[in-house]
């Protein structure tokens, strides 16, 4: 029961939690600013709580939920903070989820901030962070950008330092060429019923995590921290339980608690960064960098040139908690083996969280679940039928072998992330030709070593063994298959197309010699005015692509849909392609870094290309996921039929571009 309680409430997080469509907020926030005195100033802050939810105090005890707080910027001059934050009188109670008495707000709460302004301003920036939960769940923690208009008079950017809140009709105009606040929509027979239905990317993402958690737990049990374990824990359990069925009931506990034990780690990683924000970060440079860094350090550890340990007094304490007995006992067991196992999972785990945090939302958690599964399962089975273990292959140099293949394939990895921070900082460096040349050597690095050729500090005497031989032809299958992608397309002009790589490799228009900005060289415009006075030109309709460089599913969609013949020939003649990434992180002009007004009601500062056309996609199509695309009409203030977000479905797909040329014809 103590565990469950420490357990429920970060599992109150992640109810509802979805990436695929804008969340509704459930807290409208407002600002109002008071004059005091010629230098001083009552900044408000006023909270209106949708029916049913409740906001915490700033004033939260520790264990408990995460309490509001306020950030204002102040480059250290401009003003001074007038004592502390202070709140109305909420409601005080006893949380039973988090085991505490909480202060929270419900319908309205009103936070007052006093300064005292040093020099003139016009406005102040703040932010506010917040929780809030129902009687059944909790919604993640969320930061809201607030801003403080000290002046009426309404300034456009004189400096990097003064920003002001434009109207979203000239926000529109400035930004987009167009005054106009929202898109028409037009009804069709084809598609006013959704008939072409977008396949859902985020249901699509958790199951891809959580079958890369489950191979990656399985790859696990063949390492030599864990493999050996197997006989040994079985073992312990038929001795130690009187009776067959007791003997069963505890492994399966053994099993339960290994599961629990790795999925707290998925949600722990959720808890710490946010289920939504994580996906904001998997396109940052930063984390991509870190991410690169991590997995390069984890091909080493199983290259064998240092090992992974957890501190030796962990493994020494939960041995002494796990000779109790009993199923207390048996959890520690379980830790126990999360621990001594760790110079063999660490790394997987590790590079599983990776991955699984850059595809955002719930991912972690998913991705554990099916990595701790895999893990359990063998443990829960053998114990319970201890005869299957005379079919498994007895311990020796494969683990180590298996070990070191783990390692290469770490270090490929590792190159895909280095790739992502590339494509967003736009720095030409890592593009097609070098990522495929390191991926080249990488191959042949792996082929060598599993015929013989190269040893590593941990590899005994090498056995070539006929299962060794098979996988070492593999290895140089594949890389013979990597080398073919530098055989030229004639028809697109570029390097051909790896299916197997799709999202993985840079696109392969990201090249030194066949250099193409668009996929698969079809004409389109990055930006949104020329692209709209181009369709009128043509008198052709648009189909507006909202994509990412860091994106997946949409290089998979132009590899693999967009390249049909009977698709392109549509894209590439009938319709004027426009591609707008919203993780673009080239810095626009001063004059287009404005303050806008988001769907919400906040206020966000607009500085780089991808923030542009995010909340473009935001405004005018409610929703925030990638890929996404819209058929409009060739001023782009129409519908031709319902959008449609990740189609692998050829013919799905096929269907919805001639709806929209069927439309647009009327």
């Amino acid at each position: 029961m103590r565990l469950l309680k420490k357990i429920l409430p970060l599992l109150l997080f992640f109810v509802s939690v979805t990436n695929a469509q804008i969340l509704t907020d459930k807290v409208q926030w407002s600002t109002k600013v008071t004059q005091l005195t010629d230098t001083t100033y009552n900044l408000l802050v006023t909270a209106k709580i949708d029916k049913g939810w409740h906001l915490y105090s700033q004033f939260i005890g520790d264990n408990g939920p995460v309490p509001t707080s306020f950030a204002f910027a102040n480059n250290g001059s401009a003003f001074q903070l007038i004592g502390k934050t202070k709140e109305t009188k909420g409601i005080e109670g006893f949380d039973s989820a988090f085991g505490m008495k909480i202060k929270f707000f419900e319908d309205e709460a009103i936070f007052s901030q006093q300064i005292e302004t040093l020099k003139s301003i016009k406005n102040i920036n703040a932010t506010v962070e917040f929780m809030v939960c129902d009687d059944m769940r909790c919604l993640p923690p969320t930061e809201v950008e607030l801003f403080f208009e000290i002046s009426n008079d309404i300034v456009k950017k004189e400096t990097n330092q003064k920003l002001t809140l434009l109207t979203k009709e000239d926000a529109n105009k400035l930004l987009y060429g167009t005054s106009i606040n929202k898109i028409k929509k037009q009804v069709t027979s084809c598609g006013s019923e959704g008939s072409v239905a977008s396949r859902s990317v985020e249901t699509d993402s958790l199951v891809s995590v959580f079958c890369l958690g489950f191979v990656g737990g399985l790859l696990a049990l063949l390492t030599p921290c864990v493999f050996p374990m197997l006989p040994l824990t079985v073992s312990f359990f038929t001795k130690q339980s009187k009776t067959k069925i007791q003997g069963v009931k505890n492994a399966m506990f053994y099993g339960f608690s290994i599961i629990v034990i790795y999925v707290l780690l998925g949600t722990i990683v959720v808890a710490i960064f946010g289920a939504s924000s994580i996906n904001e970060l998997s396109t940052s440079v930063g984390f991509n960098i870190a991410f690169f860094l991590i997995l390069l350090f984890f091909a080493f550890s199983f290259f064998g040139f240092y090992e992974l340990s957890l501190p030796s007094s962990w493994s020494t304490k939960v041995d002494e908690k796990s000779d109790k007995g009993g199923l207390v006992g048996i959890f520690f067991m379980a830790l126990a083996l999360a621990i001594v196992s760790f110079s063999c999972t660490g790394p997987l785990v590790g590079s599983l969280l990776v991955k699984s945090a850059s595809e955002g939302g719930l991912s972690p958690l998913f991705g554990m679940l099916g990595f701790s599964i895999a893990i359990a399962l063998p443990f829960t089975l053998f114990a319970a039928f201890p005869g299957w273990l005379n079919s498994l292959p007895k311990s020796g140099s494969w683990l180590t072998t298996v070990k070191v293949v783990l390692g290469f394939l770490e270090l490929a990895l590792a190159f895909k992330f280095l790739s992502n921070a590339d494509l967003v900082a736009h720095w030409n460096l890592l593009k097609i030709e070098p990522f495929l040349g390191i991926w080249i050597i990488i191959g042949l690095g792996l082929t060598l070593y599993l015929f013989g050729k190269i040893k590593f500090p941990h590899d005994g005497p090498i056995q070539r063994s006929p299962k060794r031989i098979f996988v070492g032809i593999l290895a140089f299958a594949f890389t013979v298959y990597l080398i073919s992608g530098f055989k030229v397309n004639k028809e697109t002009n570029t390097f051909t197309t790896l299916t197997l790589l799709s999202g993985l490799a840079p696109p392969v228009g990201y090249s030194f010699l066949y250099p193409n900005d668009c996929p698969n060289n079809i004409a389109c415009f990055k930006d949104l005015k020329s692209g709209i006075a181009f369709a009128k030109k043509q008198n052709k309709p648009i189909l507006l692509d909202f994509t990412g460089y860091a994106c997946v599913n949409c290089r998979k969609m132009e590899e693999h849909v967009w390249s049909l013949s009977k698709i392109d020939n549509l894209i590439r003649n009938e319709y004027v392609l426009i591609s707008l990434h919203v993780d673009d992180k080239k810095v626009l002009p001063l004059n287009e870094q404005i303050n806008v007004e988001r769907f919400n009601g906040t206020v966000k500062t607009l500085k780089t290309y991808g923030d542009k056309w995010a909340y473009y996609q935001t405004q005018f199509f409610n929703t925030n996921s990638q890929p996404y695309y819209a058929l409009l009409n060739s001023d782009a203030t129409q519908f031709l039929n319902k959008p449609v977000g990740y189609t692998p479905n050829e013919n799905e797909y096929f269907k919805f571009l001639e709806c929209g040329l069927a439309s647009y014809g009327k």
